[in-house]
């Protein structure tokens, strides 16, 4: 098959050409033209079009791979678009996502990150952009966290940072010293926390804190006074490693709006008036801290009164004492709430002017129960098995050694029994040495299932907004299992204190740009990254020039700039001619 030209002569002598597909086929011996189809006057055909054609006829139906190992069929396509064009082959040089780091870029504008951390560096030479190295650190922790090393490599060959054409671990480094050297008063969260208040309109007159702790793979801990990664209660269950202590304060949207770090031994208790004085420092009005059982004692709660604040505090009810027996006794009508939620509020004397609300959860009072008999019935069955064992070999003709061994394996299944982390909270040693079932704390713990009390100084805020308020608390300990799971708080691969503390900044920039965001659009981090992530900035080159473009923009990716006010990459970012 191929093209077949024919011409004739005009009587002014002009010549028009025609062009017509048409195959030969043998007659009688000989061979004949057979036209295919009339394809009309070459000077009215759509040469770009039947080159097209052809490229895609070749493509399906031939074709191989060139020394380079690219397809014959690829080369061939860019050589006929070249020369359609006027010019040689335009090739891609460079293909990269761009879409989430673009968003990122515009909310690092807009809550005025950059400009906190320019104004640290005044006065200062740089051979590169260290905002822009921190940038690129915080964007890889949102989308694709990794080592710093790796995230140096990540952000020269796998992503497009605006203004950084590449980086490498030492300036890495520098930066996150810069950024620690900044906040060394919390100057750069201030500057940050403010911009998004005005920026999202936020009213903080509820403040959530809680704390973690994260571990770090090694043996031993730090020695001396100013001894960081140190042994503690840790809340990962790892007594085992050495550890640091972080707090994290969070507005009722879930905006987290600072950040501590502390030595891995320091406690719950010890840190609330170092929070409460830091925050006062900014001077945010006023504000009611809300906190868990672990801050509410007297001296802390005391101390969050102070300057005219309020604190909501959820108190210890486990661990009996005057104060939760009289809460209970107390005799009042629970308010309904909401379908799971039920509050009562409750007079005690001689506590002053704080006001107890008593919180109830049907939901919960029967997965309370339901959780204690299947750990009794566990008891139960595992006592009688022992007291079976031991009548068996009571029987039985055994020597000394023999009875003593069988004896010692008695008694290690009754230590692990009473050991055991959720079963021993039923058990009681009786005097002759065997365990039995706690019956009265049984009946105790009863009178507790699906309730929580808390304690408030606000005498303004009514009960069901402090039953909600404290519900919210829920935000903070989201924004840890955040950092640790989608962040990658940890693994932590720096050993000096001012590094992990710029690693622990770094994962907070990470979380306060992508919560923005999740608040922004109505979707998780996850969604918003899978989908923007798919919009990649192409880079064309040829003899004609290069020319950067940007794939075309989805419904759904459109949306989400525009969510955030944030405008999309340009269609066209560079075109050079030669």
């Amino acid at each position: 098959m191929y093209l077949r030209f024919t011409q004739r002569v005009n009587a002014d002598g002009s010549v028009v050409r025609y062009v017509a597909l048409a195959h030969n086929r043998r007659v009688d011996g000989k061979i004949k033209p057979d036209v295919l189809m009339n394809l009309g006057r070459v000077d009215r055909l759509d040469v770009g079009g039947l080159l097209g054609l052809a490229a895609s006829i070749r493509k399906h139906f031939g074709g191989g791979l060139d020394d380079s190992g690219q397809s014959d069929d690829a080369a061939d396509d860019a050589v006929e678009v070249g020369r359609h064009a006027g010019s040689g082959p335009i090739e891609v040089v460079d293909s990269r996502p761009i879409g989430a780091v673009w968003l990122l870029e515009g909310l690092w504008r807009q809550l005025a990150v950059a400009s906190a951390i320019k104004k640290a560096a005044d006065g200062r030479r740089f051979t590169t952009n260290m905002e822009r190295v921190l940038f690129a650190l915080v964007a890889n922790r949102a989308i694709a966290p990794m080592s710093k090393l790796s995230a140096a490599e990540w952000a020269s060959q796998d992503v497009i940072i605006p203004h950084l054409a590449a980086m490498d671990d030492d300036q890495a480094y520098r930066a996150m010293d810069l950024l620690v050297e900044a906040d060394t008063q919390g100057e750069v969260q201030e500057a940050v926390f403010f911009a998004v208040a005005h920026l999202l309109n936020l009213e903080v007159d509820l403040l959530f804190f809680d704390t973690t702790s994260t571990y770090f793979e090694r043996d031993e801990e730090e020695d001396g006074q100013s001894a960081f990664r140190t042994y503690g209660k840790s809340k990962d269950h790892r007594d085992d490693l050495p550890q640091i202590v972080i707090g994290l304060a969070v507005t009722r949207e879930g905006i987290p709006v600072r950040v501590w770090c502390w030595p891995g031994h320091t406690s719950d208790q010890s840190v609330l008036a170092e929070v409460k004085d830091d925050m006062r420092a900014w001077k945010l009005g006023r504000v009611i801290t809300v906190v868990d059982r672990g801050f509410s004692s007297a001296d802390n709660l005391a101390y969050l009164r102070r300057a005219g604040g309020h604190y909501i505090a959820g108190m210890r009810m486990r661990d009996g004492g005057a104060l939760v027996e009289q809460a209970l006794s107390r005799q009042g009508r629970y308010q309904q709430v909401r379908d799971n939620l039920r509050v009562k509020e409750v007079r005690i004397d001689g506590v002053g002017d704080v006001r107890f609300i008593i919180c109830h959860n049907p939901d919960q009072q029967q997965r309370d129960r339901q959780h204690r008999e299947q750990a009794i019935v566990r008891i139960e069955a595992e006592l009688e098995r022992i007291k079976a064992q031991r009548a068996r070999e009571a029987g039985r003709e055994l020597s000394a050694k023999a009875r003593e061994k069988a004896e010692a394996a008695h008694v290690r299944a009754e230590c692990a029994l009473r050991d055991h982390p959720t079963l021993k909270r039923w058990i009681r040693q009786q005097k002759n040495g065997r365990l039995a079932i706690d019956r009265a704390k049984v009946k105790a713990e009863e009178r507790l299932d699906g309730k929580y009390l808390l304690a408030t100084s606000d005498p303004d805020i009514s009960t069901e907004d402090a039953a909600l308020g404290y519900k919210n608390l829920l935000e903070a300990e989201r924004g840890f299992r955040d950092m640790k799971s989608e962040l990658l708080l940890r693994p932590v691969f720096h050993r000096l204190e001012h590094r992990i503390r710029a690693h622990v900044l770094i994962c907070w920039l990470a979380l306060l740009l992508t919560r923005v965001a999740e608040r922004g659009c109505g979707q998780r981090w996850l969604r918003i990254n899978r989908e923007l992530s798919r919009l990649s900035q192409v880079t064309l080159a040829g003899p004609a020039g290069t020319v950067v473009h940007t794939t075309p923009l989805r419904p759904a990716q459109r949306a989400v700039y525009q969510a955030l006010s944030i405008t999309p990459p340009a269609r066209v970012s560079v075109f050079e001619p030669a």
